[in-house]
């Protein structure tokens, strides 16, 4: 297993995993439909979509918890 003190990063690369793999799916789906080539549009959505959500999520992620942690109690 991991150390704890990786969670942060863990948690940022799952959820910026997660995210862009089903905003993908479907955004991809939308805007083209089901054929026999949505599998490969995906991939190359995708290929773009993953390393955007994960810098975003890596440059948004602290500044936003720590405001999350002071409008909360």
């Amino acid at each position: 297993m991991f150390s704890k003190k990786y969670s942060n990063i863990l948690f940022i690369l799952i959820m910026g995993f997660g995210m862009s793999l089903l905003m993908t799916l479907i955004i991809t789906f939308i805007n083209t439909g089901m054929d026999d080539l949505y599998i490969n549009r995906f991939f190359k959505a995708w290929t773009a979509s993953l390393p955007i959500a994960i810098i975003t999520a890596l440059i948004l992620g602290p500044p936003i918890k720590k405001f999350v942690d002071k409008i909360t109690k």
